[in-house]
């Protein structure tokens, strides 16, 4: 682990979203459209990249989006997000993503997705960001895949 004073925790930039799943964002079966929950979740990764650097962000990567339950319109959805690694000017955040029934309040993991993103200077260019520090060996694990998937997503590009 880091033990730079400057780093911060993947707790400090967690963030919650949750939206009640409404007819317009349905598709033609009736479910919410996968589109509108893509949506979502680059939105709540970068709100925790933003918080992490203080920065605007930009998107650059989205990893493998796979659903593996269907989202239903009344659905409360809550999409957790934190950061789970840090290069030099990119962020890779987690976005976890669930749905509730809030009429009997089961709850079901629909997906997982891993964003990455580049913070922006005033002149929006690319900007230096803030290194991170686990505080528990959960946050290091999660750190620890997070430069592992940046490693092969850079592989990919070669």
């Amino acid at each position: 682990m880091q033990n730079n004073p400057a780093a911060k925790t993947p707790q400090a930039s967690k963030i919650t979203v949750a939206q009640l799943m409404q007819p317009e964002h349905a598709n033609n079966l009736g479910n919410v459209h996968g589109g509108w929950i893509m949506k979502l979740v680059d939105e709540a990764g970068a709100l925790a990249c933003m918080r992490h650097c203080q920065r605007r962000v930009v998107t650059v990567f989205i990893d493998q989006m796979e659903f593996h339950q269907p989202i239903r319109i009344g659905d409360l959805v809550t999409l957790t997000a934190e950061v789970t690694y840090i290069g030099r000017t990119s962020i890779e955040a987690e976005i976890k993503v669930t749905a509730e029934d809030p009429t009997t309040g089961e709850q079901v993991h629909t997906n997982t997705a891993y964003v990455v993103y580049v913070a922006l200077d005033d002149e929006r260019r690319p900007t230096e960001v803030p290194p991170i520090r686990a505080s528990t060996p959960e946050e290091q694990a999660k750190l620890d895949a997070g430069k592992k998937r940046q490693t092969e997503r850079l592989a990919r590009r070669k």
